[in-house]
């Protein structure tokens, strides 16, 4: 039969051949094969496997009853690889065995599961090949889905292919990987397949018409001939789509059975995994002998092994939906009393009931908390959504659908979370209950994009709140109000926010500046503000106060503070713990939000490249949560290496998306990132208008940001006035928080102004005690553009030259032309450079080859860059032979970290 469906794929069949000997020469490969139902994409993987000698395989096949069983479709592939399991770094070895319930431990991060996957693989690659296939993998559970496919984007060195088979126009998680679509067989191919099938002579125009209603799908020329009667294939086809006729033909064949042959079936369709040993137990229970096995084997539409496998997956949704409810009940039972884990235990007796039972609703709580604290954060929302429709008592029921709507809201299933909480509120609900579901609510806004409609409910919900949870929402309400963009939001929402008594916490006492900063301006928070950041950067990473502070501070507002206050060294340091403690958690939106904070303050700490890195890091996490959120941090890494084209074009995208989400504050971002970018180009004009419309709305974070574009911008267009503005401005600031950053804005500002030579001095002494390396660089450039304008040429060249080469060694492409041109007009010949080498190598070369620069060994790039270290050896062996060097230690003169 497997030759008969295989006619006419000899393309198909080359390709992934390609693949595998591929496998065998070192190379990784990943393939989705895409195609309608019956196309024949299960006898391709088929052939595939049983070609593969010399290799080792796992095989996965997703059943779309599956889909709410966390880590089941993953759990199959690894299955073959798990007496390895042991050899995996500690931290992964946890989170794969803590996933699949090996071992007992705190929710693990999907970083770790997935890479504790590619390292596993990677393991059993190193003795043979490994060749895993997931046949209809649009029903694998969605957390397994995206872990497979995080390992996919990944694979490169270790001898791993994977193939996975999706059905057309289904939604899957492995878009952007190389596809290989599959059609109908030629007509030919299709007639000699129809011919050794047909139980006796057929018209020839009959059987032209089959050939051309079925498009040479292999699964309709098979099965429809066995299905029809004399008659019907001499008058040809019946009405109806193709899909349609297909499952008729099956459905004819399974109402043949007899009906202790089709309740096996039934059982087999309803036991998820294939797994024999559950379903000859269950058939037992059910009283079903020898007999319904041999005449289901007789039938040809189901198989049985180590792994029950149904002819097509219509049949197994067939065998199901045919049958009676009582039968799938009994079956579900029966299946309950066999199956050892608890949550599919919990699910398949959730199925056997249609009617409230708190007994099953209260297992199907218990295993949604474990499928929690094993990681499924999908599968625990979908186990208590069964039990709420289970749940008897309407208190009972509101309480389990609030919980259930949280955990849809953490798992990034916002509108399932929304209808959850209408259940929720119909309540009956306590006060403090209905209060939470409001909270939910106007998080749940905020994570859709609607700042100023989020910080209002999030207001009304704080006031009925017990006090540490009031705190935490109103600080929610004014991290809300603050990303609107909208100074008048932030100032209703701050206003209402009662006085804090007792600051017990980080997150209390940011609660309180922030109010005050926001209804009383800088000069009366900025205390409050510097003790709340000095206590969080005084925390312990692993403790709760830590904890709570960097959660907040990363998600909404708090990490805005230290710029506010012109502090980018604490900045830098609370960025990377907020980076750290999102990793451990495996809070992946969380990440998202650390990675692109983070990324900003290194673009002005001129490290454009580990800035590059975080930004395709948040680009790779993105992939994996299925969660796009706009940035500036790309935006503004393109405007500082004056890259126009592409700025101008995110910059724009970025204005777009921020007012479709009202994400005001996003507006500004751009704005900034546009008056950075017209500085660096010398349109002036451009740069006062952008910067002026930032500067004029005085919004949290922003002033010390954008008032150096500003004056620089003011002064050459002339505005002497909006110059002494900004200089003002720095002035008030300085007098309640002089630091060095601020102390060397004014300085420059005050140069800009009066052409005082010892100022623009004292604002590179000022600039260069600090991390803020671009505006010492740039404070350079203007003092040596001043010099130039002044004719003294020899003092000028001295400015320009050390600020071009600092420019260009961080990678300010646009600012380092500028001091180009002006070295140029004093006379000196400047021949334009690039920052170094590293422009031969691909991003990910160039990631890996500075990580090694800096020290790392391959499994500390490995688990940094989510890759094997396989893969980490290969990328260095191609980076060494770029840059004509031998050894880890010739990188640190190859590629020169900007100092």
């Amino acid at each position: 039969m497997a030759d008969r469906e295989l006619r006419g794929r000899e393309r198909e069949l080359a390709v992934l051949g390609e693949l595998v000997a591929g496998a065998r020469g070192g190379r990784s490969g990943v393939l989705v094969v895409r195609g309608e139902a019956g196309v024949g994409k299960s006898a391709l993987l088929t052939a595939m496997t049983g070609a593969a000698r010399g290799c080792r395989v796992a095989r996965a096949d997703g059943v779309e009853s599956e889909m709410e069983l966390a880590y089941s479709g993953l759990h199959q592939v690894c299955q073959p690889f798990l007496e390895r399991i042991g050899r995996l770094p500690e931290p992964q070895y946890a989170a794969l065995g803590t996933a699949f319930g090996l071992l007992v431990g705190p929710p693990p991060s999907l970083f770790l599961i997935g890479l504790a996957v590619l390292n596993l693989l990677a393991d059993a690659a190193a003795e043979e090949p490994v060749l895993c296939v997931v046949d209809d993998a649009q029903w694998i559970d969605r957390m397994s889905a995206k872990i497979l496919a995080f390992v996919a984007r990944r694979l490169a060195a270790e001898s791993v292919v994977l193939v996975v088979a999706v059905r057309e126009g289904s939604e899957h998680e492995f878009g952007g990987l190389p596809e290989l679509e599959l059609g109908g067989l030629a007509d030919a191919d299709a007639r000699a397949l129809l011919d050794a099938v047909l139980p006796g002579p057929v018209d020839p125009r009959v059987r032209d018409r089959i050939v051309a209603e079925t498009h040479g799908d292999p699964l309709a020329v098979l099965e429809l001939p066995q299905a029809w009667t004399a008659a019907e294939l001499a008058d040809g086809l019946s009405a109806g789509t193709l899909t349609s006729r297909i499952e008729d033909g099956f459905a004819r064949r399974l109402d043949a059975l007899r009906p202790d042959t089709r309740l096996l079936l039934l059982t087999a369709a309803a036991e998820p995994l294939g797994d024999a040993t559950v379903l000859w137990r269950a058939a037992e229970r059910l009283g079903l002998g020898d007999g319904p096995a041999a005449s289901a084997i007789e039938s040809g539409l189901i198989e049985f092994g180590q792994h029950v496998r149904f002819r097509h997956p219509l049949v197994r949704s067939l065998a199901y939906r045919m049958a009676a409810q009582p039968d799938r009940q009994a079956v579900h039972r029966a299946l309950a009393a066999e199956t050892p884990e608890p949550d599919r235990r919990a699910w398949h007796r959730a199925q056997s009931t249609a009617l409230p039972d708190e007994e099953v609703a209260a297992e199907l709580e218990r295993a949604a908390n474990q499928a929690r604290d094993r990681g499924g954060f999908f599968a625990g929302a979908a186990l208590l959504e069964r039990a709420v429709e289970l749940t008897p008592d309407p208190g009972l029921r509101a309480q389990r659908a609030l919980a259930a709507a949280v955990g849809k809201w953490r798992s990034g299933a916002l509108e399932s979370a929304l209808t959850l909480l209408s259940g929720a509120a119909a309540g009956p609900l306590d006060p403090a209950e209905a209060a939470q579901v409001d909270r939910l609510r106007g998080q749940i806004a905020f994570d859709q994009g609607q700042a100023r409609e989020a910080a209002s409910i999030l207001l009304n919900a704080a006031g009925r709140l017990e006090p540490a949870q009031a705190r935490d929402t109103y600080l929610e309400a004014v991290s809300a109000a603050i990303w609107s963009g909208s100074p008048e939001t932030a100032e209703l929402v701050a206003a209402a926010v009662p006085p804090v008594t007792a600051a017990d916490r980080p997150a209390d006492q940011l609660l309180h500046a922030l109010a005050v900063r926001v209804t009383r301006g800088y000069a009366a928070a900025a205390p409050q503000l510097a003790a709340a950041l000095a206590r969080a950067s005084a925390a312990e990473a692993g403790t709760a106060d830590a904890g709570s502070w960097l959660w907040l501070a990363g998600n909404r507002a708090g990490g805005i503070v230290a710029i506010e206050l012109a502090d980018l060294e604490t900045g830098l340091a609370v960025a990377a713990r907020q980076d750290a403690i999102a990793r451990r958690t495996g809070a992946l939106v969380q990440l998202q939000v650390a990675l692109d904070f983070r990324a900003g303050l290194l673009c002005l700490a001129g490290d454009l490249e580990t800035a590059s890195r975080l930004v395709d890091e948040d680009r790779r996490v993105a992939e994996l949560t299925g969660t796009h959120r706009p940035g500036a941090a790309r935006t503004i890494l393109e405007t500082y290496r004056g890259n126009e084209s592409t700025a101008q074009e995110l910059i724009a995208e970025l204005v777009r998306e921020a007012n479709a989400q009202g994400q005001g504050r996003l507006v500004s971002s751009a704005s900034h990132a546009s008056a950075v970018l017209h500085n660096s180009l010398g349109r002036y004009e451009l740069a006062r208008d952008a910067a002026q419309r930032v500067f004029e709305q005085d919004i949290v974070g922003y002033g010390v940001l954008v008032v150096g574009e500003l004056a620089e911008a003011a002064s050459r267009t002339g505005d002497l006035k909006l110059v002494e503005v900004a200089h003002a401005w720095l002035s008030d600031r300085i007098a309640v928080t002089p630091t060095d950053w601020a102390l060397g804005l004014a300085a420059r500002v005050q140069g800009l102004r009066d052409g005082d030579e010892a100022a623009y001095v004292r604002s590179i002494d000022h600039l260069s005690r600090t991390p803020v390396r671009v505006e010492a660089a740039r404070s350079r450039l203007l003092y040596g553009e001043w010099l130039r304008r002044q004719g003294r040429r020899v003092d000028a060249r001295e400015q320009l030259r050390a600020a071009h080469d600092q420019l260009t060694a961080m990678g300010l492409q646009a600012f380092a032309d500028r001091a180009r041109h002006e070295l140029l007009a004093t006379g000196e010949t400047v021949r334009k450079r690039t920052p170094d080498t590293r422009t031969d190598l691909t991003a990910q070369e160039a990631q890996i080859a500075g990580l090694a620069r800096d020290g790392l060994t391959n499994p500390e790039i490995a688990e940094q860059l989510f890759i094997s270290p396989r893969t980490v050896e290969w990328h260095l062996r191609k980076t060494f032979a770029k840059l004509g060097i031998t050894s880890r230690r010739q990188l640190r003169t190859a590629l020169v970290r900007p100092q």
